[in-house]
């Protein structure tokens, strides 16, 4: 039973990967288990200068999920560079994820060239729900010619492989990812979160300070995996699936939809160990569907 898959020439020993914003720089993970069992993992939004995220409460648990507006806290590219990355390869030895915000297209193009030279990064996961500071706080994967430019600028000076990660909270997200594939994407990576909100009865106001959070966990699933599915017939570039997984099942229903991998992400705050688990599932999972190579699974819904 062969696990690996191929992510624009990146090969993974599996397609499970746990998603930025749910593993830190995998410091944590590390203790509780052999972090060399996953396929890859994506770390922590970087931005360009340290950033101390928004003000609290920026967690809620709600129904089938979770309300998150962390704000990307983070401690800047360089100091990720400096002091997280010697510490990943002691935790683990096989390709990672650098996930990168920006809030102008500036900023995605420095942090990306600064990249470059991290032997251990494999590929540039660009999270463009960033807000552009520039045109009047709309976030750039809102925009098709917003996300093309992103797209365009780090390409242009990337040596690695660049997957855009995609909002959900746009009309047609299959028009946002012909808009990045056309510019270049060697790759795309969907969903993000989904804009949420709750409210406290007692005090009448949001639950979280910022009022808005994004919705993650397994009510997103079903969104997510038809997202996927439409980007899958709109680009012909590897899809990273991503919303609401929690189970070997959910990770090949991802992949049926058009996924070449899979990222798991709130399910790993509920149990630190979701990944493993995921994992030792998987093969007997690929020999009950009758599939001797997991990349089997990748669009066979489609066919």
């Amino acid at each position: 039973m062969s696990m690996t898959v191929s992510l624009a020439g990146v090969e993974l020993k599996n397609p499970i990967i746990p998603a930025s914003g749910t593993f830190g720089y995998g410091r944590e993970y590390a203790e509780l288990y052999d972090l060399d069992i996953l396929g890859s993992f994506s770390w922590k939004g970087t931005t360009g200068a340290p950033r101390l995220g928004n003000p609290q409460p920026r967690i809620a648990e709600t129904a089938g999920g979770m309300l998150n507006a962390v704000g990307l806290q983070n401690p800047g590219i360089d100091a990720v560079i400096e002091t997280e990355v010697p510490n990943i390869a002691k935790l683990f030895h096989g390709p990672v994820i650098a996930n990168v915000g920006g809030f102008s297209i500036e900023e995605y193009a420095e942090n990306c060239r600064k990249l470059n030279d991290v032997d251990q990064v494999a590929i540039l996961e660009v999270n463009i729900s960033c807000p552009n500071v520039h045109a009047g706080g709309k976030n750039f994967g809102c925009d098709p010619k917003a996300a093309a430019e992103v797209t365009r600028a780090v390409k242009a000076v990337a040596k690695k492989p660049v997957f855009m990660k995609l909002t959900p909270n746009v009309t047609d997200i299959a028009e946002i990812a012909r808009a990045c594939a056309g510019a270049g994407a060697d790759g795309l990576c969907l969903i993000n979160t989904l804009l949420g909100m709750r409210i406290d009865l007692r005090s009448r106001k949001p639950v979280i300070a910022n009022r808005t959070g994004g919705l993650s966990g397994p009510a997103v699933f079903p969104v997510a995996l038809r997202m996927v599915w439409d980007v899958y017939e709109a680009v012909d570039i590897p899809i990273i699936g991503c919303g609401g997984v929690s189970s070997a099942e959910d990770a090949a229903e991802m992949m049926l939809a058009g996924a070449a991998a899979v990222e798991v992400g709130a399910a790993n705050l509920k149990d630190p160990y979701a990944c493993k688990t995921i994992v030792e599932n998987l093969p007997a999972l690929c020999e009950k569907l009758g599939v001797a190579h997991i990349s089997e699974l990748t669009g066979g819904a489609h066919q």
